[in-house]
């Protein structure tokens, strides 16, 4: 098995090719499809990147995966599902997600998950050619959380940073610290410590290079929100006065419309145009 990250520097986040060379069958986890919200500008840059690399190796796209509904880029999955025609993955607790967000968008969309050709229950495993992907839940940063476990590595999503970076916040609606702390603890921790660790954002703390893989053991003695030594209760704590302090993701309510519904985007008005919603907060 090998994996290749994608870095996209606008939203810090990581998309990754894992491919068999024997087989060339391959999955993408985490698509990104540009957008500028100034503009409203949709391109394919970050896409056509990653195409460029499948297309090069000759490799066959068997699924495409998503670790939960992000709330800070737009997914390029149903691009990639159109191009290969390869089916588009996701955790089943997305339609809680879309139950909590669907109103807040006025969107008359299913909220039943309908639109994602595979929803992965807790424990579930996906052939995908020869590659086999088991599906372990980590809710709390968001109720439809996945990490996915890829022979020796593990994809976290925003359930697990690198050590100096910690883990993802959990004050989106339907988030959950303590749940959190039972994802970290009870599902990532207890891999063996020489699993590989594949993060999904990476912020650069301190200016550093940008980089994308740790391990478990590394994580449970160095991360810097949670380590095997850290209390439920004090992680809750911590984590809630955090949360306090953090502003909205800039791309929040682009990237939750469009994710919650698979990254389709908004059908054309009788002019035309697509439109995304603002919701207002008048205080």
């Amino acid at each position: 098995m090998e994996i290749k990250p994608f870095f996209d520097a606008r939203t810090w986040t990581l998309t990754y090719v894992v491919w068999d060379p024997a087989t060339l069958d391959a999955v993408v986890i985490d698509p990104v499809l540009d957008f500028d919200p100034a503009s409203g500008k949709v391109w394919r840059e970050s896409l056509d990147t990653l195409v460029a690399f499948l297309d090069g190796k000759k490799l066959k796209l068997r699924a495409i995966f998503e670790t939960h509904a992000h709330a800070d880029h737009l997914t390029g999955a149903q691009w990639l599902k159109q191009r290969y025609g390869a089916p588009v993955g996701i955790g089943a607790g997305i339609t809680q997600v879309q139950q909590v967000f669907a109103p807040v968008f006025d969107l008359a969309i299913p909220t039943d998950g309908s639109q994602f050709d595979v929803l992965l229950a807790d424990g579930a495993r996906y052939e995908a050619g020869s590659l086999t992907l088991e599906t372990l839940h980590t809710p709390g940063h968001t109720p439809a959380c996945s990490s996915y476990r890829i022979g020796d590595a593990v994809f976290t999503g925003d359930a697990l940073f690198l050590p100096d970076y910690g883990v993802g916040r959990c004050d989106f609606p339907a988030g959950d610290a303590a749940k959190l702390y039972d994802s970290v603890h009870r599902k990532l921790y207890a891999l063996p410590p020489e699993t590989r660790v594949f993060v999904g954002h990476d912020y650069q703390p301190g200016g550093r290079p940008v980089a994308w893989e740790t391990t478990i053991g590394a994580s449970r003695e160095q991360n810097v929100h949670i380590q095997t030594s850290t209390t439920k209760e004090g992680f809750v704590a911590f984590r809630q006065a955090r949360d306090a302090t953090l502003a909205a993701p800039r791309l929040l309510y682009p990237s939750v419309q469009v994710n919650i519904d698979a990254g389709r985007l908004p059908a054309p008005h009788a002019n035309g145009r697509s439109y995304l919603v603002t919701p207002l907060r008048v205080v």
